[in-house]
């Protein structure tokens, strides 16, 4: 029988440094430590034996689930409902304020809010994507786990005070890990703290200690999420994908990782498994535009601040004339080595392989990113963020190499494996990075080759319209010379390249709609047109539904796009969550949660509500407002 839970079935919980997913059932399935892109000590996710596990769960067949997380936070609550009772358990990770840390804590409250409940406990912890070892040391107070990598954890009690220390949690060995059973009624409140990189060997807790836990951990989430603007349609939507967001964010460098997942398919059965704990300069950059939306310039500041830092070390690394001086992704300290690797020995979710680690696309030439690294530089700008000269200098070098290598092949924003191709959205978002920093020169009267920027941007915009334009299929197509469709062009009116009423563009919106539009959810392109070097399928691609509820509002077609934006929010799962892709009977594919979703959702949210209170057409500030400008120059 297949045991594996569904990607959609998870919350996700974490301490800015790392995360966890923790499934319905109770169980914690991924947990990587010390950071998101560090080895897994938890891993089930991905193998059901082998991965590790640390689950908590009823001592009984008879039992459903229920998840939430407590709101305004990021604390989930797992609730299981008997017919003798009702318990929780209760999951979240303190916040690391400062620096990056060795140590963080997984705090599994458990407690009975109705009745009684026996919990059965089992924590399998598989250091290194289980790959090595460990010693299991149960002491009087909890157990230690040492790692043959060095890495260890403890396991400290809580010790629920007037209750027979046979009612308390009392690990006994289980294969190469623990396990334990706890009795407990209406108003008990016990639990485990995973703690690695412990001060000491582990100790009791008493629950008050963890109530403070709790307590400190809710309060930073809700004073975290008090600073948002937004006040639209979809408050609680955008508040949980803000919240996620802020969960994908490596605090001590400011990175967004992708996804905290790594090998989750885009296809059941299939190839396309990828490893997403990394940040790209993309997805990152597409993040300012949401972030400053919503207020939080410090989260926006410190991508662009790690952005600052990554054109930096390219410009210090490169030493051939045709080397591109960004990587599209790096890990969240900066660094660029993602070799990847294949895990043999795992399963993979319900079969697929291979399973990877690492990112064998970081070397690619992606021409895109220039451009959202520059949109997101001019939108900081334009909320105060300040431009230094150094930061100018990044620029101006960045903008000069792009112009003498804008007009070649890349390997796309879809990191296909099929060979580069003159892709029409790299030359769309070069003509961006060529425009913005243009605009940034002549507002600022910085120095800078205007004459020979514009010139290049202008080139480039009539390129876009005399190649990429297919006029036997009335539609912008993926590169000249195909009839293929790319749902990455329905950026180009939230860009400003094109008008959204143009008719060029609103006869390429129709085509969309009839090849790549599902009952409102769409595809990225069609792989049997477009082979992309990777066998299979895949599901409809999450942001770009929200991009098409965006282009839909511009064009004109305000009521489609708030029904296709509604459609999309009962595709989230039941904690507003969205994977990479939705599958076809609506089940998350993909890593999960995705930050490309739900920046994508955040900007969709706010556009739309703009245009449905204001009319359609430009989405821009007006005079007293505190509104993000738009993308549009």
């Amino acid at each position: 029988m297949d045991t594996f839970t569904p990607i959609g079935e998870h919350g996700l919980i974490g301490d800015l440094q790392t995360s966890a997913l923790v499934a319905t059932d109770g169980t914690i399935d991924w947990f990587c430590c010390p950071r998101f892109d560090s080895p897994s000590v938890f891993a089930a996710l991905l193998d059901r034996n082998r991965g590790g596990h640390f689950r908590i769960t009823p001592d009984t067949d008879e039992w459903v689930s229920k998840q939430l997380y407590l709101p305004g936070t990021a604390i989930l609550i797992t609730r299981f409902l008997t017919p003798d009772g009702v318990g929780e358990v209760v999951d979240f990770m303190p916040v690391i304020q400062g620096a990056a840390s060795d140590r963080h804590r997984l705090v599994r409250m458990m407690r009975v809010v109705r009745g009684q409940m026996r919990f059965v406990v089992d924590c399998q912890p598989r250091f290194d994507y289980g790959r090595k070892p460990h010693k299991t040391e149960i002491t009087k107070t909890g157990v230690m786990f040492h790692g043959d990598d060095g890495l260890e954890l403890a396991l400290h009690l809580v010790r629920r005070p007037g209750v027979a220390p046979s009612e308390q949690v009392q690990p006994t060995p289980h294969g190469v890990g623990v396990r334990a059973v706890v009795s407990a009624t209406a108003g008990d409140v016990g639990g485990i703290v995973v703690d690695s990189a412990p001060d000491g060997p582990p100790r009791e807790l008493a629950p008050d200690e963890v109530v403070r836990l709790y307590e400190d951990t809710r309060d930073f989430w809700r004073g975290w999420g008090a600073r948002s603007r937004y006040r639209g349609r979809w408050r609680e939507h955008v508040e949980r994908s803000a919240i996620t967001l802020k969960l994908l964010t490596y605090r001590p460098t400011g990175a967004l990782v992708a996804a905290p997942t790594a090998g989750l398919p885009e296809q059941p059965g299939g190839e396309r498994n990828w490893d997403y704990r990394y940040t790209w300069v993309r997805d990152g950059s597409f993040s300012v535009y949401a972030l400053l939306g919503l207020g939080f310039t410090e989260e926006a500041e410190g991508f662009l601040r790690w952005l600052g830092h990554r054109m930096d070390d390219a410009a210090a690394a490169t030493g051939h004339e045709s080397s591109s001086p960004l990587k599209i992704m790096y890990r969240v300290d900066g660094s660029s080595d993602l070799t990847e690797e294949v895990l043999d020995h795992f399963e993979g979710w319900r079969g697929p392989k291979p399973i990877r680690i690492g990112n064998g696309a970081f070397d690619q030439l992606q021409l895109d990113i220039y451009g959202e690294a520059l949109d997101s530089v001019r939108l900081g700008d334009a909320h105060g963020l300040p431009l230094t000269h150094q930061g100018w200098q990044r620029i101006t070098r960045i903008v000069d190499w792009l112009c003498d290598h804008w007009d070649q092949p890349d390997d796309g924003i879809w990191e296909t494996r099929g060979g580069r191709q003159d892709f029409t959205y790299g030359r769309l978002m070069s003509w961006v990075a060529l425009d913005r920093a243009a605009r940034l020169a002549f507002n600022h009267s910085l120095p800078a080759d205007l004459t020979r920027w514009t010139g290049v941007r202008d080139m480039i915009h009539r390129q876009v319209m005399d190649r990429a334009w297919n006029p036997d299929r009335g539609a912008f197509v993926q590169h000249a010379g195909t009839s293929v469709l790319d749902a990455a062009l329905l950026y180009m009116p939230l860009v400003g390249f094109i008008s959204p009423r143009d008719p060029m563009w609103e006869s390429t919106l129709r085509a969309m709609d009839g090849e790549l539009v599902s009952d409102s959810l769409v595809y990225r392109y069609d792989p049997s047109a477009s082979p992309d070097g990777l066998r299979g399928a895949e599901g409809t691609f999450s942001m770009c539904t929200f991009w098409y509820v965006d282009a839909l509002a511009r064009s004109g077609r305000l009521d489609d796009a708030r029904l296709t934006f509604e459609k999309m929010l009962t595709y989230g799962n039941d904690l507003g969550l969205f994977a990479e892709e939705i599958g076809p009977t609506g089940e998350q594919l993909g890593n999960f949660p995705q930050a490309f979703s739900h920046l994508a959702l955040i900007s969709a949210a706010m556009n739309l509500d703009y245009q449905i209170d204001h009319g359609v057409g430009t989405v821009g500030a007006l005079p007293g407002q505190t509104w993000l400008p738009d993308r549009q120059p």
